[in-house]
Parts: C-alpha cells; sequence; structure tokens
C-alpha cells in the first residue's frame, strides 16, 4: 500500500468518525432541557404550603435531568402499589407461568369494599385475568387486586421488584384483608403497601424504556395506565395530554406517579403522609398540591409539535 492509499484511507476512517461523532450530538441533542432550577423553586413553594408531608421525583428519561424531595424516604403506597402487582402479572406471563386468558371467578367471599365495581356484581360471573388488571389500573378495583393477588402470590411482587432494583418497594396484603400480610409490621406502619418516590420513578422509566418486563408487555401496561379514570391528583391541571399513570388515596396519604409524554419523556412521583386535610373529596389539599406538581412539571419542558 502506497503512502496516498494510507492516506485515503486515514481520511475515510476520520470522516466516518467525525460523522459518527455528528450523528451522536444530534442524537442526544434533539431533546430540550427544561428549566429544572426554575422547577425546583416552584416545587418547593407548593410543598412548603402543604399541610403534611411531601415527597417527589421527577425524572426525565431523555435528557437525564433528575429532582426530588424526600426521594429515598419511604412512604405508603395506597393503591399506587397496584402497579407493581401489574408489572409482576405480565412478568409471569411472559415466563408462561400463567395466561393473561386464563379466568377467574368472583366468589362472595373475594368481595370487599373500597374502590371498584366488582363488589356489586353477583358472585359467581368470570372474568380473564386481563379484565382483572384493567379494572385493578382503570377503577383502582380492590376485588380485582385481591383475585390476582390469589393468582400470583405476594411474595413473587417483591421478587419481581428487587430484580429490577426497587428493594423498598413491597405489597404487604390483599387489599382490606390484613390478616393475609406477609409482613404484619410493616402493614401496621404503611397499610398496604410501600415504597419510595425514586423507586417508583424509576418503575415508570423502566415501563417507558420497555425494560420492566418487555417491550411489548410494558407497552400494554401503559395503555391500560392511560385509561386510568382518576384524574383529580397530578391530572387535574393537565389538558390534551394521554397519561399512563396510577394514584393512590387513603385518610392521611395520596400518591401518583405518571408518565408525561412530551417532547422528551418525563416521569414525576409525587406522594404526601401525615395530611392534615383528610377528606375524600375533589379538592381535598393534596390532591391540589399534586395537581400543582402536575402542571409545574409538564410546565417546565416543551411538549410535542401538533
Amino acid at each position: 500500500m502506497n503512502d496516498g492509499s494510507r492516506c485515503r484511507r486515514a481520511c475515510r476512517g476520520l470522516g466516518v468518525a467525525l460523522l459518527s461523532c455528528l450523528i451522536a450530538g444530534r442524537a442526544g441533542a434533539q431533546f430540550a432541557h427544561g428549566d429544572t432550577a426554575g422547577l425546583r423553586r416552584t416545587l418547593s413553594s407548593i410543598v412548603s404550603a402543604h399541610h403534611g408531608v411531601v415527597g417527589y421525583s421527577v425524572m426525565n428519561i431523555d435528557t437525564g435531568e433528575r429532582l426530588s424531595l424526600r426521594g429515598d424516604e419511604t412512604f405508603s403506597t395506597a393503591s399506587l402499589i397496584k402497579v407493581p402487582i401489574l408489572v409482576t402479572l405480565y412478568d409471569l406471563a411472559e415466563k408462561k407461568m400463567l395466561s393473561l386468558d386464563d379466568p377467574l371467578t368472583v366468589l362472595k367471599i373475594d368481595q370487599v369494599p373500597g374502590s371498584g365495581v366488582l363488589q356489586f356484581m353477583k358472585p359467581g360471573m368470570t372474568l380473564t385475568v386481563n379484565d382483572a388488571a384493567n379494572l385493578m389500573i382503570i377503577l383502582s378495583d380492590n376485588t380485582a387486586t385481591n383475585l390476582l393477588l390469589d393468582r400470583i402470590a405476594i411474595r413473587r411482587v417483591w421478587d419481581k421488584m428487587e430484580a429490577l432494583g426497587l428493594p423498598h418497594t413491597k405489597v404487604h396484603s390483599k387489599t382490606f384483608l390484613r390478616m393475609t400480610s406477609v409482613a404484619m409490621d410493616s402493614s401496621v406502619k404503611y397499610g398496604l403497601g410501600v415504597t419510595t418516590p425514586n423507586e417508583m420513578a424509576s418503575l415508570f422509566a423502566q415501563l417507558a424504556q420497555g425494560k420492566a418486563v418487555s417491550p411489548a408487555a410494558d407497552s400494554a401496561m401503559l395503555d391500560m395506565l392511560a385509561n386510568n379514570a382518576d384524574g383529580e391528583q397530578m391530572q387535574r391541571y393537565v389538558e390534551n395530554l394521554r397519561v399512563p399513570h396510577k394514584t393512590g388515596s387513603t385518610d392521611s396519604v395520596r400518591t401518583e406517579c405518571a408518565l408525561f409524554r412530551l417532547q422528551s419523556r418525563v416521569v414525576a412521583c409525587g406522594m404526601t403522609k401525615q395530611n392534615t386535610d383528610t377528606r375524600y373529596l375533589p379538592d381535598t389539599e393534596a390532591h391540589v398540591t399534586l395537581g400543582k406538581i402536575g402542571a409545574a412539571v409538564v410546565a417546565a419542558w416543551p411538549r410535542r409539535p401538533d
């Protein structure tokens, strides 16, 4: 090989390297960064005005921007723990340990109060595992949740969350049946389940990236979460945006985690405890606080062009 050939080959190699760098640069620059400093100030103002304890975790999956308050502190989940149950269910289906088409029969003994419609149905009705999953997520149906926990076993939810790097995210018992708890001390302290803002944000981020179970399964779960009928918390001031999300409510606890598909993908989890206002009304203080957090997060990054 003569010197001219070596020179041309070196130039071509340099050109490929430069092109690769330019492409990588464009890929990295395609997502606009948000005003995270302004967002932090806004969130601090919202939190300081709330009569209770607030924690949050905000994560832009595409730009890597993150901010949190009490991100690693444990909070009661209330019904937000139904998302880990859903992920475990789909993981077992992916492994062929159950089928989403398997039948479930609702018996009188299965029917529990609180949210959902299965408690009002005539005992003996049959639905599929996937039907129950939809009811658990869309209407937060407690009876459907218990049917699924009977099918998958509580400890498997623990195992799946630990496998995803979420060791503090745990469901304790079936809903309204504390006697079924596998961790009674933690049940007494936290109720149905426990997590941290950062861990639940990580779970939603893994769903968004197709890493919780599989790309197909995660996409199906996000579609289900986007049909959630509860829009009284972080979604209350958000318009013209289809948001996969799940809420949770008990007397002194309100929680929500959401995936906002803006120009970039932003996960926001807000959790409250020790709330002074414990009313079950649309405008209870924690709902409004979480609504303001959701609106602030959405305003901090640009939306997709219409």
